[in-house]
This record gives C-alpha cells, structure tokens and sequence, in this order.
C-alpha cells in the first residue's frame, strides 16, 4: 500500500509542474502498465491499519487481511460487497448495528461500531471500536481529502447550491477533469460521502456544504479544506435555529475564511471587513451580461445563479466561445416536487413539504413553465407564519398574476371540485396537512399506479451524456408515450433538462407534443402520407425511407409552396426492415440536388444487434456500412448534416457509432444489458398497488377462475386491484409471478384475472390498505420482464392507460 501513496505523491508533484493531465496519465500509464490505470479507479485503497489510523479507532477486534476501498451505511444501498466497510451510523429513530447481521450476511467484514459486539457471532468479521461512527466517516474524509493537491470549491447558501454546483460542471468538464457532490449531498454524512469520491484524476472538486445548526460549519470546512468559495444566498433556511440573523450569516462565512476567491451573489450585504476576512468579490450583473444573456431560461433565478456560474467559470476557462456553447445546453435541474394529472383536466404540483420563503419563487417558475395555455392557481397554506411573513408571501405571489390564489388555515376553505382546467401549485408547511388536500386532486380511477422519478431520468440522461463526447447530441425517445410512462410530461421534463431532439412513432404523437407547448425538434420515425399535412403544420420532421414516400413528400410541399423543408433519410444497413439501400445513393443525392423543396437534416439507420454482449461482428458491420454511405454523401452535399446510429445499447458500447447525435430511448429509465453501463443507471419506473383485502382460505378450497388452485394447508391471501387488463398479463399465474409486500415475495395464487390478482401472505402481517410493489426495489423491471417472457420494452408499453401516472422528482 505504502507504493499507492507514493505514487499518488509521484502524480501530484508532477502535476504542480506539468498541468496537462492526459499527458501525465499517459506516462504513467507508460510506466506502470494497467497497473497504474487500476489504482486510479480506486477509491480509498487502504489495509485495515492505515484505515484504523485514519478514522482514529479506540480499538480493533478481529483480523481483516483485506484493502478498504468504498464505504457504506445503508445495507438497502450496498450493491459492491467486496472491500467495502460498513459505518453503522446512529440517528434519531436507527441504530446502524441493528442490521449487522444483514450487511454480515451479504459479505461485509468490516464494520465501524460504537459500542461492543459479540465478536464471536461473526468470527471472520473486523469490527473498529470508534466513539461516533458520524465522526469516523469525516475524519475518513479529512484524511481523504488530504491526499490530493487539487483546488477544491466550497459551495453554501440558503438556495441555489445544486443548481450552481451542476451548472459549473457542466461549463468546466469538457476542459477539466472533475468531481462533484452527488445529487444534494451537503448535509454533516453528505459532504463526507462526496469527498470520498475524489481520485488521482481528478482537477476540480465541486462540494455542497448545508448547515441547520449552530457550529456545523466548521466540522465541514475542516473536512473539505477548500481552496475557492461561492456563497449562493443568504435567506430564512433553518434561521430559526439561531440566535440572530447576525450569528446566522456569521456561521455561513466561516466556510469561507481559508478561501483564496469567495464568489457572493449580489443580494448578499456584506460589510468591508466581512469580505476582506473571505476574500470576497461581488459578483455584478454587468460584469457577466453578455454570457449570462445566452441561458435559456427566462427566470431570474436562473440568471441570478448563472451570474455566478460565469463568474467562477471565466477564472478558469478564458475560451469564450466555448463557454457560450456551453452555456445554451445548461439543463434545467429539477425541484423537489411531485407532478401528476389531477381531476377536472387539472395538473397538480405537489410541494407541500415546506414553505421556504426563498425557494417560493423557484415553485412558481416551474409551474409557469409547465402551464402552457392553462390556468395557474396556487393554494397556500400559511398555517404557523408570521404576519410579515404572510406579507412577504403574498407580495412574491402577485408577482406571478397567477389567475386565482388561496391562501388558507383550513382544508375545508378550497372548493376542489371547483377548480378545472388548470396547473395547480399546493405549497406549505408538513404541518398544514395538506396531503389531505392533495388526495381531494387526485383521480380517483385506480389504487394502482404507475410511479416516474424524473430525478432518475434526469440522471441516467446525464450518465449517458458522460459516455458521448460534448459536442454528440442526444435524440430522446417518446413515442408509444415515452414506453408507458407518458409521452408529454416526460418531453416537457426532458425539454426542460435540455435534450436536443425528440423522437416519435407517428405524425399524431408529435402533435399531441406540440399542443402542450413542446418546442424542440421532433422526427417522425414512422411518417405516413396521411399525416403530412400535419408534419407540416406542427414542425414535425419526418423520417424518409421510400422513394415513394419522398415523392409524395415532395409533392405536398409544393403544393404548400415550401422549400427548405428538413426531412431525415433512413438506411438499411442490415435490420432488414424500412429504409433506403446503399446502392439508391446515387439517384437519392440527385434528388437533394435537384429538389428545393427538402434540405437533408440527418441520415441515420438502426443497429439490430447492439444488445449482442457475445458478439460484435453483425454491430461492426453496420457501422462500417454506414460510414460508407455517410461518406458518399459527404462528396456530394455541401451543407453539414446530422448523423446518427447509436440506441440506448450502443451508446456505452460503441463510441464509433455516437457520430453527430445518439437516440436515447428505454436507458432513460435504467435499464440496459450492458452490466457495465447498467451498473452507473437508476430505476426510474416503479409499478405499486396496495392491499384490498385479506381472506383466510381452508384446505380444500379454490382461488380464482377455473380453480386452477387448490389450497393443501390453511392459508392467506391478499387480492390486490391489478390484473391482465393494466398489463399484470395471464402468464404470470399460479405462483409464476409475484409481487413484493413488507420486502417479502408473495406468489400469485391462482389465474390472473382481468382487474386483481391474489397472491400468498400466509407467512406475513398484511392488513388492508398496505402498499404493494410490482416493479420496484425489491422487483426489478428486467426481473419482472423475465417472469412474463418477454423485454422490459413491452413491459411497459403494456401498462394500461388506466394506471395513474404519477412524477416525482427529488
């Protein structure tokens, strides 16, 4: 171990030198073989006396032959077993060493505890002795965080931390190599967590630090040690927990004090002292107007936040040209909000966690930018705030001219059935009840639903755009409503996140889009003649296969008196289904020459075997033959034009076949065969139910129709409201599928029927109303899929339209 730490030394002392990162990888690389390039992906790398010495151990019982690399505290979230070290963390309601048993079970054999276990129930385990195990994680992560030289970014403030800290890796990473806090992770664990992510080749870390208490920030800033500031906001967040708005900022500024640069957004009021004690420069509107100019996002917020962004960003990267490319792909960062359709036409946001002043604004911004042509109602619960509070409130709300607000102390006050046809904001504190509320809004059509998180969505887009290079867009599939899960709030969603393209099955598709105010380009896969006339009224673009489709084509938009019109040409490089063949280039080009009413906008084709782990030859092939017709187009067209060949499959697989943009489609919401790529993904989709009722059934009787099951011992039930009519199918009966209650599998009992099914509860508690998962954490959707015979495409392209869709983002 004592040769990884030198060498991590070796690495930095040359990189003081020599700041051309991939130049010292490669000489290493050079140097030490693969070797080298395996200790870089290594996280911590450390024998079980470097890591007792460096979390300060009271003591050690047993012996650990092993290397720690990862860390873990939650046994439902370990997914890498080996070499990891398990923190069993005390809180309010849990007791970490409560689920040793599970994490020994699954093959940890390191544990940090607090108080004395019965070392013999474990015989091969290691357990270290610590007084906290919160504390032993942060001096894990000082000592981490120490062994790099890189600058590292402390990032606080009332609101705006994730959005700044996002928005400055994505202006940055095409130049630098970097690390960032993971999702909001700012909290006390949080930071310590995101610290530990840090690796030799790293350039730049971006850290979120968040405080709710009096004397925090001064265990985060010992931790992260950073190098440069950004302070995002100085609001009522947690104010209440101190003494005085004074003290409150004070304890914000000490994140600051070992900072070379503190960036401050405009509206904090910082006296000369203050600043000189951060180093801390304003950050002005005019000094960034024209970067901040080209954001495409109309809110204040948004510009407010980039201003700093640019700020920060301009200290270390003096390309503006490319910081402007940059800056017009920002993606829009989701709120902590659940989105679902509501009754009487109407679409409710659900925000009814809390009521932070400063956060208002954002809630409201989001439900204009969802609206469309609908109405925008806010119902308010102002229960527990002060008068000058409710003033403040009223005053950012009629900023808005929202068409109706309610602002109210009882549920009792809103007339829901009332309300139609309109985007509904419900905000306040937990303590309002407003769920209550809620449920008045929701359709009552069906117990079972179908759950998007869109914060995974958003994710696994990002992991796919990791994989492509910067300048490689991404074409988002939505047709046969986005797989299932429901082609307009998943565009809008993804329109917000800034994908570049969309993609549809047929012209009506695209325009059901387009009527709910999406305005990105959409290409028609499947354009029929019957549908042009609509293409041409909504934008659409269509996918050409046929030289008879392209006359027809061609004919309408004369008619119309159209020239110019963007079309995508799609080739059969060996799927054997639609599209033209390499040898109709010749007369296809003729007729781009020839014809002003169309202009290629892409050529593409479509990859069949990209899934093929076994195989790449048939995948090879394919790419070959399309460079070669995409290079005999090149000769004859003059203008630039998009090429793309890549799915989901291909993205991570075959970097030859990203071109100029890649179709995204069911890898959006986590799945992929590629262990490799699946393994960086999140579960986006999960099915739920809950228990109708729970019978007892006697040896002898019957279940369902057919009595196709018989019971050979007393035994429960539960019948839960899903059948083969929601796309719970037949196959799935007599004990062939199950769903998940209480984290236990419970077997169908029986034949599936059209609207329930029963499944065995014989060895749990269920009682009614109890939730139920059918594709979820416990059952994945390739699991489920693999039960019904059949591809986790069909899986949810086959969930009726019946099942509320629900959008959750976090």
């Amino acid at each position: 171990m004592r040769v990884f730490f030198n060498e991590n030394i070796l690495f930095h002392l040359v990189f003081k030198v020599n700041k051309n990162i991939k130049r010292i990888n490669r000489i290493f690389s050079y140097i030490y073989g693969d070797f080298y390039l395996f200790l870089l992906s290594l996280k911590l790398n450390l024998s079980i006396a470097q890591f007792s010495s460096a979390i300060q151990a009271k003591e050690v019982f047993g012996n650990y032959d092993g290397i720690i690399q990862r860390v873990g505290y939650d046994t439902r979230k370990i997914s890498v077993i080996d070499q990891t070290v398990f923190f069993a963390l005390v809180g309010k309601f849990r007791d970490g060493q409560a689920y040793i048993s599970e994490a020994y079970a699954k093959g940890i054999r390191v544990f940090v505890v607090s108080s004395l276990m019965d070392v013999e129930k474990y015989p091969d385990a290691c357990f270290l002795l610590v007084d906290s195990p919160l504390e032993a994680i942060q001096k894990l992560a000082t000592f981490h965080r120490n062994q790099f030289l890189l600058p590292v970014f402390i990032i606080t403030g009332s609101v705006g931390k994730t959005m700044v800290k996002e928005w400055l890796y994505h202006l940055l990473s095409t130049t630098k190599k970097i690390v960032r806090s993971p999702k909001s992770y700012n909290s006390q664990l949080g930071v310590a967590l995101s610290l530990l992510e840090i690796n030799a080749t790293h350039e730049l870390a971006l850290i979120e630090a968040g405080i709710s208490e009096p004397y925090e920030m001064q265990v985060l800033v010992e931790m992260i040690n950073p190098t440069y500031g950004i302070f995002t906001a100085f609001g009522r967040a947690h104010a209440q927990n101190f003494e005085s708005k004074d003290i409150h900022l004070s304890e914000k500024l000490n994140a600051f004090t070992r900072c070379k640069i503190t960036w401050i957004s405009n509206d904090i009021i910082l006296n000369a002292s203050q600043l000189s004690c951060i180093h801390g420069e304003i950050v002005r509107p005019n000094s960034t107007k024209e970067l901040v100019g080209l954001i495409p996002f109309s809110d204040t917020v948004s510009k407010q936040n980039l201003e700093l962004v640019v700020s920060v960003a301009t200290y270390f990267q003096k390309n503006n040209e490319l910081l402007k490319d940059r800056i017009k792909s920002l993606p829009r960062l989701a709120l902590r909000m659940e989105t679902f359709e509501g009754i009487n036409q109407t679409t409710i946001i659900n925000d009814s966690y809390n009521l932070d002043v400063d956060a208002l604004v954002q809630s409201l911004e989001y439900q204009l930018s969802i609206s469309s042509d609908k109405k925008r109602i806010a119902i308010i619960a102002t229960t527990g705030f002060s008068e000058e509070q409710i003033v403040e409130i009223k005053s950012i709300i009629a900023s808005f001219n929202l068409d109706a607000v309610y602002y109210i102390d009882a549920l009792s006050e809103v007339q829901v059935n009332e309300i139609s046809d309109a985007t509904v904001l419900i905000k306040g504190t937990r303590s309002a009840q407003l769920q209550k509320l809620v449920r008045l809004f929701q359709l009552k059509k069906h117990k079972t639903r179908l759950e998007i998180d869109l914060s995974a969505v958003k994710h696994n887009v990002d992991v796919y755009r990791s994989l492509i290079p910067a300048s490689c867009m991404v074409l988002a599939m939505v047709k046969a409503s986005s797989y299932g899960s429901g082609a307009v709030k998943i565009a809008q969603y993804l329109q917000k996140i800034g994908i570049n393209y969309l993609g549809v099955a047929y012209a009506d598709e695209g325009v059901e889009l387009r009527k709910y105010g999406i305005t990105l380009p959409i290409l028609v896969m499947n354009a029929e003649e019957d549908g042009f006339d609509d293409i041409i009224s909504y934008q659409l673009e269509p996918a050409i296969y046929s030289f008879k489709m392209l006359d027809d084509f061609i004919k309408v938009l004369i008619r119309e008196g159209i020239e110019n019109y963007p079309v995508h040409l799609k080739f059969d490089t060996g799927m054997r289904r639609l599209g033209f063949e390499e040898s109709d280039l010749d007369e296809l080009t003729s007729i781009l020459h020839t014809q002003p009413e169309i202009k290629l906008q892409s050529v593409y084709s479509h990859l069949a075997d990209a899934d093929n782990s076994d195989d790449a030859t048939f995948t090879l092939l394919q790419i070959q033959k399309f460079n070669s017709i995409i290079s005999y187009i090149d000769n004859v067209i003059s203008y630039p034009y998009i090429k793309h060949l890549a799915n989901s499959e291909a993205i991570g697989t075959y970097p030859s076949a990203h071109f100029g943009m890649v179709r995204l489609g069911i890898g959006m919401y986590g799945y992929s065969s590629n262990d490799k790529t699946k393994a960086l993904l999140q579960e986006a989709v999960s099915w739920k139910s809950v228990v109708t009722q729970v019978k007892a059934i006697q040896i002898g009787e019957s279940v369902g129709y057919g009595c196709t099951f018989v019971a050979q011992k007393p035994m429960k039930i539960a019948v839960i409201p899903i059948g083969y009519a929601d796309g719970f199918r037949r196959i799935l009966s007599n004990g062939v599928g199950a769903v998940v209650i209480q984290g236990e599998f419970c077997p169908v009992v029986g034949n599936v029927c059209m609207d329930m099914i029963m499944v065995d509860v014989t060895s749990i508690e269920v009682n009614e109303g109890d939730g139920v998962e059918i594709i979820g954490e416990h059952q994945t959707l390739s699991a489920f899929a693999q039960k019904m015979n059949t591809i986790p495409y069909e899986v949810l392209t086959s969930v009726s339209s019946r099942v509320h869709r629900v959008y959750v983002e976090s």
